[in-house]
């Protein structure tokens, strides 16, 4: 099975940010992923895009979750996908 690839669109000092990334880390061993952090204030297309949803993990192009980790979204996005 193939490593995937997610990416976290997040800022610094963004404490829901802080609290996905803890909340990914055990999972990205159990369902074979990696993370690829985006701060979005250094693109102003994305700082518009997701300003006021951030953090927002997405799977290729579709959103997983915005502001919590939704654990069963995650899973649901790894196994279809």
């Amino acid at each position: 099975m193939e490593t995937k690839t997610l990416t976290l669109y997040h800022r610094e000092g963004c404490h829901l940010c802080e609290q996905m990334v803890y909340a990914l880390a055990p999972l990205s061993q159990e369902l074979d992923f990696v993370v690829e952090p985006v701060d979005i204030d250094n693109d102003p297309a994305l700082r518009q895009r997701f300003n006021e949803k951030i953090p927002v993990l997405m799977v290729g192009e579709d959103v997983v979750c915005c502001h919590f980790l939704d654990e069963k979204a995650l899973r649901q996005a790894l196994t279809d996908g």
